[in-house]
């Protein structure tokens, strides 16, 4: 009896940990997480599924109005189909010296299935990226095969913990120099060369911000090792003094 007490009590101490890794360390992000402000680049949207049950089934992306972009294409990816929502302005914007009516607002990807304990990249060609903001919001909307919908759409803030669901945000850095990001770049086919030189530019910084990642996930690991180490201990003491009793 006493050792299935504190079998118990391990157990319940592994469910906490499965509990508190689940909403600390999946959730729906972008990577790299920096891209050059003014130029192209290609995102991926990663989309781990969180449920052991169910399987993702939709992916629905919100593009900032306020940072319009000339140029969404997102990449075809095999079983899902991507459909692309733009909206007319009442007031037209100049971006970058050309006049801008619509504005693409959503991407949504369907057909496809994320399984338990998969994720799936979603790759979009942006551009141009704003020039005088420092960060994108992307907020994602998840949805499973069994009607559950995970918001992704609460904003991060600097100096505060992090949110429950943060949506995804892309950090936006100056130009490095020799860098040529403010070239005529309004075709596609320029965009996509610009989108090839700046995912190379970016590699380093997207292995740093992962490293960091990872750096905070560790830290994140060791402390939910502390909590089971101390439920064990505690349920090992009322062992021993029953045992003593």
């Amino acid at each position: 009896m006493k050792t299935s007490r504190v079998s118990f009590a391990a157990a319940l101490a592994a469910g906490a940990v499965l509990a508190l890794s689940g909403t600390a360390f999946a959730h729906v992000g972008v990577q790299p997480g920096e891209a050059t402000k003014g130029g192209y680049a290609t995102i991926n949207f990663k989309v781990p599924n969180e449920r052991d049950n169910a399987s993702t089934t939709q992916l629905e992306v919100n593009f900032p109005v306020d940072q319009p972009l000339t140029s969404v294409m997102p990449q075809e990816l095999p079983g899902w189909t991507s459909t692309v929502e733009k909206t007319k302005l009442d007031k037209p914007l100049t971006v970058h010296g050309k006049q801008i009516n619509e504005v693409v607002t959503k991407v949504t990807w369907t057909g496809g299935k994320i399984e338990p304990g998969k994720f799936q990249q979603f790759p979009v060609s942006v551009g141009k990226l704003p020039e005088n903001a420092d960060k994108m919001v992307f907020k994602a909307i998840q949805t499973y095969d069994n009607n559950e919908v995970v918001r992704w759409i609460e904003e991060p803030k600097e100096g505060a913990a992090e949110p429950q669901t943060p949506a995804p945000v892309l950090k936006l850095i100056a130009a490095k120099g020799g860098d040529d990001h403010h070239d005529s770049a309004a075709k596609p086919a320029d965009g996509a060369k610009n989108a090839d030189k700046n995912d190379k530019s970016t590699d380093k910084d997207g292995h740093d911000e992962a490293a960091k990642s990872a750096s905070d996930t560790t830290a994140r690991a060791l402390g939910i090792v502390g909590i089971v180490i101390g439920l064990g201990g505690v349920a090992f003491g009322i062992a021993s003094r029953r045992r003593a009793s």
